[in-house]
């Protein structure tokens, strides 16, 4: 652990989920293969889809993100959009599309919230919900409602639906607004420089980068606290901390 500015009282405990509470990548994964197992087995889509190409999902993400601006804050909307545009552009009907679009993100969803957390994880979480308040803010759309996650957090802030994605200042501020506490005693922890960290330290918050499995991003800016694994120390220096 690295500690790199004299903290505040810190009151609550800001979380961000994917990659920083569990592995997201090999969810992910599991996702697109419902998702794309599904339309596979829609007769004569599956294969006008693959005929498309490899980056077929894509151009049809980019083409909605273009009709629609701002639709990329909630990617949720996104992906169902996408999906609407793609059984448009093969040839079904708005009802086929819309039907279609339905049950293959329900086969995203659902594997999308198979997701495990490791007991020591919701021990530490358990643990310090006894000294401060614990929220979460994601840029996902991860259902907590559906795992082990459900009962941790004095509530879930998702992109899209409550303000546009981190680094924007919009959750971090409802965030303090709900819990009636200042920026400054909110310390949020996740493991992007880009959109956790930056969006912590522009907003006024306290950062901890969880730098456990670097990505490439842009923001050159310095975490409070800098950490290799949520377990232990972060844990220890939370507890231990005057609060």
């Amino acid at each position: 652990m690295k500690i790199f500015r004299k903290l505040n009282d810190i009151k609550v405990l800001s979380f961000d989920l994917d990659d920083t509470l569990y592995n997201n990548k090999p969810i992910i994964k599991a996702a697109l293969d419902a998702q794309f197992g599904y339309i596979k087995q829609i007769p004569s889509i599956g294969e006008k889809w693959q005929a498309q190409g490899d980056n077929f999902w894509e151009r049809c993400r980019v083409a909605v993100q273009n009709n629609t601006p701002g639709i990329k804050q909630n990617v949720t909307l996104l992906r169902q959009h996408a999906l609407d545009y793609a059984f448009n552009f093969l040839g079904l009907s708005d009802q086929e599309s819309e039907r279609h679009s339905k049950a293959a993100y329900q086969a995203f969803i659902t594997a999308r919230s198979q997701v495990n957390v490791e007991p020591e994880v919701l021990a530490l979480l358990k643990d310090l919900s006894q000294k401060y308040t614990l929220i979460a803010i994601t840029n996902g759309n991860v259902d907590i409602s559906k795992f082990c996650l459900k009962d941790s957090f004095e509530f879930l802030l998702m992109a899209g639906f409550d303000g546009a994605q981190k680094p924007a200042a919009d959750m971090f501020e409802l965030a303090a607004n709900k819990l009636n506490v200042k920026l400054e005693n909110i310390l949020h922890i996740g493991d992007n420089l880009d959109s956790d960290i930056q969006g912590a330290n522009n907003n006024g918050c306290m950062s901890c980068w969880l730098n456990e499995d670097p990505i490439k991003t842009s923001y050159k800016g310095l975490a409070d606290i800098e950490i290799t694994n949520i377990l232990p120390k972060l844990g220890e220096f939370l507890q231990n901390s005057d609060g």
